[in-house]
């Protein structure tokens, strides 16, 4: 299904951000590689799936934003192997191998995102990642050609792969292994009990902001140069976990963007270091179009 000029800020975890020309709801992976067939290649095209890692600037975003859901988002277990649509969040996929048996994707109760996203920018959390598990995946180019890559192709590294940037993730596999299924609820159970007394988790914010830096903990850099709790208008740091930006109430996401770079310029004259964006940020108004 296609809309146009759709208002993204209810879409998104932030709740900023103006709207998209278009949004693209695919039925399947087939409906979705016609309409890319179709498209103009000039077009830009943002995948997402719950947009817990975007920032929207306010100008929206000048192309079509495909939203997948539905069978794009079916999470099933072949054996050993666990088959996830590029929309399912990475929680389901991790409840799902929890009930079959499977052990590897523990760690994938503490990421806020979806399948497609975790493949892109090799999604991590509580010491694991999407590379250690991942088997092959599929992706549709622009013109709506279907591939499929295993981790060789992929190059993974801490929060990358080599994904072509126009690339949209439509399906993954994970290979995993047998396990006790109390003791792997046990430690998906432990690791939701550190997010929710470590994170803020009960209102509007997009994860974590920055990278870690190698060998360095994000969160540490911006708390040594005194920037939690830092407001800028409507936007604020957290206090509970200071890698997180929160929209306190009817943000602008410039607000949100412009306080990011406040705090990527106190750490970097504090400490020498230069935070890197993990949050995604896209679009026009507030800054360069993307």
């Amino acid at each position: 299904m296609l809309r146009r000029d759709v208002l993204m800020a209810p879409l998104t975890w932030l709740r900023v951000g103006g709207p998209a020309r278009a949004l693209f709801n695919p039925a399947d992976i087939a409906d979705l590689a016609g309409f890319l067939a179709e498209l103009d290649p000039s077009v830009p095209v943002l995948p997402v799936g719950v947009a817990s890692n975007l920032l929207l600037r306010d100008g929206g975003f000048p192309g079509v934003v495909v939203r997948f859901g539905g069978p794009l988002a079916r999470v099933e277990v072949e054996g050993d192997l666990l088959i996830a649509g590029a929309g399912a969040l990475d929680q389901r996929a991790a409840q799902v191998a929890q009930r079959a048996g499977l052990s590897g994707l523990e760690f994938m109760i503490g990421v806020p995102g979806t399948i497609g996203g975790a493949v892109r920018m090799n999604a991590g959390a509580f010491g694991g990642e999407t590379a250690e598990r991942l088997l092959w995946a599929e992706f549709l180019d622009r013109s709506g050609t279907l591939h499929r890559v295993g981790p060789e192709e992929l190059a993974f590294s801490y929060r990358h792969s080599a994904l072509p940037e126009e690339a949209l993730v439509v399906r993954a596999a994970f290979r995993l292994a047998p396990g006790d299924a109390g003791a792997v609820l046990a430690r998906m159970e432990a690791i939701r009990a550190e997010r929710e007394a470590a994170q803020p988790l009960r209102v509007a914010t997009g994860g974590s902001t920055f990278r870690n830096p190698p060998g360095m903990k994000a969160w540490q850099l911006i708390d040594a140069a005194g920037c939690r709790g830092l407001r800028l208008g409507r936007a604020m740091v957290s206090e509970k976990h200071c890698n997180f930006l929160i929209n306190t109430g009817e943000a602008a996401a410039a607000e949100i963007e412009e306080l990011g770079e406040t705090v990527r310029r106190r750490v970097l004259a504090h400490g020498g270091v230069e935070l890197q964006w993990e949050v995604v940020r896209v679009g026009t108004g507030g800054g360069e179009a993307a």
